[in-house]
């Protein structure tokens, strides 16, 4: 059972305070995984007791017995929340295909105003925050840096700072694991940004609470300004636990990661949002696949064969995409038949989804550069370095292209161990 005790993190030159529980071993684990939402009323009560409260959440942000966070915190008789932020698409559902509630909207279950972080405003205002003593942040990651959530997390912590309010993280699974970064650290002048935030790798390896403490500690949040941080730690969590193994429901993090493995694969082959390539969006197998007419998928799959990649192999596949009840706008290439490449990955702790899609991209721009057409600022929210386009235009190799970053990984590897609170 995880033990009570609260830890105090102190380091030089910073007064806030960041409070951490201490996570169980991983050999005393005897019950499925309890987020830190479901930790908050019982063990943690004092962090929002006598408090005003801003909610930071999404559709994610569920107790075990499936109530929102928001009506948890709102019936709550020792606090009072106040006001409300979440994606574009509401904090109670991510249909791509509901009507968007603009940067201010109210909250139909509570009456509390509502705020859009997904659109003009990625950070909350003081005016927003006007009276809020406490930010409560609760969303469930996906595993890489370009997705929105752990970037909304720096600006929001980022505001927190300049206004003195108090950061409580509820942590959740990362539901790819924790074990290994990989992928292009942010460049330093690509920082502050939706899709790159930090100077993280693509793959951090870390929870979202565990990425709270490295903003702060650190001082990467924009100012160099810190936080008075709390994260209330899930039970039960081990860094090598994939997201099926926690006992958890699962919620579909974006009504196009289908599945886990569909997310798996999205780490990598996300890459392809920012060419005229699907990437199985409008298919039973979004990101598992990806396809386009021209592409000559036989010999592609045939050069993927001798790239040394762990954990998967390359199938030619036809495929149509069709636009789904979720969809706000039809996927790309949408009703033309595909030819593509299908990944199976064949065991996923050995799977390296970022260096698989680099070698995806690898293999079309081979054999059809002439036919690629870039949309470089997409690129470049997914990437934060023009090295891969520049390091597949000069030729280089997958294994060339991998070992561009592996010193950047290992430098961000040893500075993310004081930071982990699960092992």
């Amino acid at each position: 059972m995880l033990l009570l005790a609260t830890t105090l993190l102190s380091l030089t030159g910073l007064t806030p305070a960041v409070h951490v529980a201490e996570p169980a071993p991983v050999g005393a684990r005897t019950a499925p995984v309890v987020a830190g939402a479901d930790r908050l009323f019982a063990d943690y009560a004092h962090l929002i007791r006598g408090k005003r409260l801003a909610l930071v959440a999404n559709h994610s942000a569920r107790l075990a017995d499936g109530t929102h966070l928001a009506d948890a915190l709102f019936r709550h008789p020792e606090s009072r929340l106040t006001v409300l932020f979440g994606m574009e698409y509401d904090i109670r559902s991510n249909d791509y295909s509901a009507i968007r509630d603009g940067d201010v909207a109210t909250d139909r279950a509570t009456g509390l105003p509502k705020y859009n972080l997904y659109g003009e405003h990625h950070k909350p205002t003081p005016a927003m925050l006007e009276g809020v003593e406490v930010i409560v942040f609760d969303i469930q990651e996906v595993g890489a840096r370009f997705y929105e959530h752990i970037n909304i997390l720096g600006f929001v912590m980022e505001a927190a700072a300049e206004q003195g309010i108090a950061v409580v993280v509820l942590d959740r699974p990362n539901p790819i694991t924790g074990r290994t970064p990989d992928g292009f650290v942010t460049d330093p002048d690509a920082r502050f940004r939706f899709g790159s935030y930090a100077r993280v790798p693509v793959v951090h390896a870390m929870t979202m609470g565990e990425l709270a403490r490295l903003y702060t500690g650190e001082r990467l949040l924009r100012g160099g300004g810190t936080v008075s941080l709390t994260v209330v730690p899930m039970s039960g969590w081990s860094r090598g636990m994939w997201y099926d193994e926690t006992g958890l429901p699962w919620r579909k993090p974006s009504p196009n990661l289908l599945t886990p493995a569909s997310l798996l694969a999205y780490v990598g082959t996300c890459l392809f949002e920012a060419v005229n390539v699907s990437e199985g969006r409008g298919t039973d197998h979004p990101f598992e696949v990806i396809g386009a007419p021209w592409l000559d998928n036989a010999r592609a799959v045939a050069l993927l064969r001798d790239v040394p990649l762990r954990g998967v192999r390359f199938e030619a596949v036809e495929f149509t995409p069709v636009q789904q009840p979720y969809h706000g706008r039809p996927p790309e290439l949408a009703g033309e038949t595909l030819r593509g490449i299908r990944l199976h990955v064949t065991d996923r702790d050995a799977f390296e989804p970022y260096k698989t899609g680099v070698a995806l991209l690898w293999a079309v721009h081979t054999l059809h550069a002439e036919r690629l057409v870039w949309n470089d600022a997409v690129l470049d929210r997914l990437v934060a370095t023009p090295r891969l386009k520049a390091l597949l235009l000069d030729g280089k190799s997958p294994a060339e292209i991998f070992a561009s970053w592996a010193g950047e990984v290992e430098t961000f590897a040893a500075t993310r161990e004081r930071y982990l609170l699960y092992r």
